[in-house]
């Protein structure tokens, strides 16, 4: 969306909504080079290239800061043409870059001992980083890293108990964060130079042949017959954009535009239309094969096989896609609405025949995954094959204008999450330096009485506060960091910690009074922001549910394949229970007390008890049977 009489440009691609400069032509094709040399470095280094790891870093450091400054103005007021002042920090973000790679090896000559340069370069990065991470993702992200700084360098030395650290100097924090692999150059930038990046890059070329518009159109195909079949429609079409976009903001704009609309025609409400589509795009993330950058993080971190985490993702992702789609079935049911008409719904088969060669890029990157080669070898694969697999079909031949608008793309979408993910490696730096961690999960456990149960509640209610200020992303990575050893400490294993804590994570999309995803539903659909973002709240309730089961039962594929089955069944089963408890109807209207043995019903089949099991598919299957033979009812 653009306001132009403020020459601003509203973006909301990424995690987070800003506003983008108004760019002159000269700056748009500035802009647009720097985005096609960006792609084809990070390809480069990826693949055949050879380059320290840091080095790597700051290279994608400032190209990131370099674009962001141009892309990001310093307030509304100034987003008119390109400011001096702008142009300079775009310009001392590549030098600070430079000077990394021009001087690391003179520090290692030296025994790590820095000298006043080093210094004032490292200080120079630090304060680049946190502005352009102010313009890009507002004050909370860059408030949260001063507060760590600070802690670490002067406040830390008042606090009291296991809070109390004895702080260090300014040149030992300087030189962790630019030259050490734990500050700005460390981990998460690893991250964001290679997973994260290839893979946005891979959904930019998938979308730029027209993968997007094929999705949309196979999802009409498949599900328009149905009874509300453009609701089920944008639950499919969001899970698969989703899967390839990684952005739940980005999926709602991309298929909402077509979704929402469809779902008003036929005769859903303009508040629940915008709720089922966010609620549908906050899954995306959870969606294998690429899901959201947490999923790469989260392998980083834990040393867990990329592959392995795309693996039980599978069967829980399914289970919140199929959570929502109940609440749509059972609300058009109640609504009595009838199916999309025939001539608005094209053949599956046509659609298949103008798409299918989509399909091979998708096959590549699963099989290649599948094969042992890593992420980053499979995406760079897969980018090959979307350009080879477009010239199987006249329609969609990406000549050479598109592969570089692809790259441009690319690039350009990933500066929101890159400057995210290097600021929060200077909170991660501090964390692992002051050994915060540790400490807040002592505190947790404190808390929680040893309870694991309670640990979980904490950690969701707090991942609802971070997320009315951080995007998805950010709110993992500072969870994982602090929450997770405590759920570990209490029994919980390392794969279904940070499982848990990545759902949970994704509630800030859906959740109320902050919900970016249900908000840009509303714009779309023309219904209240908060409404939406309430009834959004309700339809992503599997969001909530469904990770309980990762800490209690085997679904992860932590147990015998009968339990992952046999829990998989009863969760489904309970999660439907509760859908049929919140819309009040199945087979038909319910009063409260029918509501409330559905209630009971779902807790049955979601406790991890077999033989409770039993009980809640006996009780339902009652419920089922007295509604369709009008007995007692």
């Amino acid at each position: 969306m653009s306001n132009k009489s403020q020459g601003v440009i509203e973006d909301s691609s990424g995690e987070v909504v800003v506003s983008q400069r108004k760019l002159s032509p000269g700056l748009t094709k500035t802009l647009y080079w720097t985005g096609v040399a960006m792609s084809l470095f990070h390809i480069w280094v990826n693949t055949v290239g050879i380059m320290p790891e840091i080095q790597r870093n700051a290279v994608h450091f400032g190209f990131i800061l370099f674009m962001g400054y141009i892309i990001y103005p310093f307030s509304v007021k100034t987003a008119l043409g390109l400011k001096w002042l702008d142009l300079g920090l775009a310009l001392l973000s590549i030098a600070t870059a430079a000077y990394l790679l021009l001087f690391e090896n003179a520090l290692h000559a030296r025994n790590e001992v820095p000298i006043v340069p080093d210094l004032i370069f490292a200080g120079i990065a630090i304060i680049l980083m946190l502005e352009i991470t102010r313009r890009t993702a507002g004050y909370i992200i860059p408030g949260i890293a001063l507060f760590f700084l600070g802690y670490a360098l002067w406040f830390g030395k008042y606090m009291g108990g296991i809070w109390n650290f004895p702080g260090v100097n300014i040149q030992r924090m300087l030189y962790r964060m630019y030259f050490a692999p734990d500050g700005i150059f460390g981990t998460i930038a690893t991250i964001s130079s290679t997973f994260v990046f290839l893979f946005v890059l891979f959904a930019s070329f998938l979308l730029k042949s027209g993968a997007g518009d094929f999705i949309i159109q196979l999802s009409i195909a498949m599900m328009g017959k149905m009874i509300g079949g453009p609701a089920k429609m944008a639950v499919f079409a969001s899970g698969l954009m989703g899967s390839i976009s990684g952005s739940a903001v980005a999926n709602t704009v991309g298929t909402g535009s077509i979704t929402i609309p469809l779902m008003k025609r036929v005769g859903f409400s303009a508040q629940f239309s915008g709720a089922v589509e966010a609620a549908a795009s906050t899954g995306g993330q959870l969606m294998p094969p690429i899901m959201g950058a947490g999923a790469f993080i989260m392998s980083q971190w834990t040393q867990i096989p990329y592959l392995t985490i795309v693996g039980v993702a599978i069967i829980p992702s399914f289970m919140y896609f199929l959570s929502v789609g109940f609440f749509v079935h059972l609300r058009a049911k109640k609504m009595g609405l009838k199916p999309m008409e025939d001539a608005d719904i094209p053949k599956i088969m046509d659609v298949l025949k103008q798409g299918w060669n989509f399909f091979i890029p998708i096959a590549v990157l699963i099989g290649l995954l599948m094969s042992g080669f890593t992420p980053t070898y499979s995406a760079c694969a897969g980018i090959a094959s979307i350009v080879a697999a477009s010239w199987l079909n006249r329609k969609t031949r990406m000549g050479v204008k598109d592969i570089l608008d692809a790259f441009a793309q690319g690039a350009r979408g990933m500066v929101t999450t890159g400057v995210i993910l290097l600021c929060s490696g200077i909170v991660i730096g501090v964390v692992l330096m002051v050994g915060a961690g540790i400490k807040f999960s002592i505190m947790i456990s404190a808390i929680s009485g040893g309870s694991l149960l309670v640990t979980i509640v904490l950690i969701a209610l707090a991942s609802l506060v971070l997320g009315m200020g951080l995007p998805v992303t950010a709110s993992y990575i500072v969870l994982a960091v602090l929450a997770a050893p405590s759920m570990e400490m209490l029994g919980a294993s390392l794969l279904s910690a940070h499982m848990l804590i990545f759902w949970y994570s994704q509630d800030a999309n859906v959740t109320p009074p902050v919900c970016l995803a249900a908000y840009s539903a509303a714009g779309i659909a023309g219904s209240s922001p908060l409404a939406t973002g309430f009834e959004s709240w309700k339809l992503a309730k599997g969001l909530y549910i469904i990770p309980m089961l990762f800490i209690y039962t085997p679904i992860l594929f932590e147990g015998p394949l009968w339990q992952v089955a046999e829990t998989t069944l009863a969760g489904l089963s309970g999660l439907f229970c509760f859908t049929a408890f919140f819309e009040g109807f199945h087979k038909i209207r319910l009063n409260w007390g029918l509501r409330s043995l559905y209630l009971v019903a779902a807790f049955l089949l979601l406790w991890p008890m077999i033989y409770l099991h039993v009980l809640g598919v006996v009780l339902l299957t009652v419920l089922y049977l007295a509604q369709k033979t009008r007995i007692l009812i």
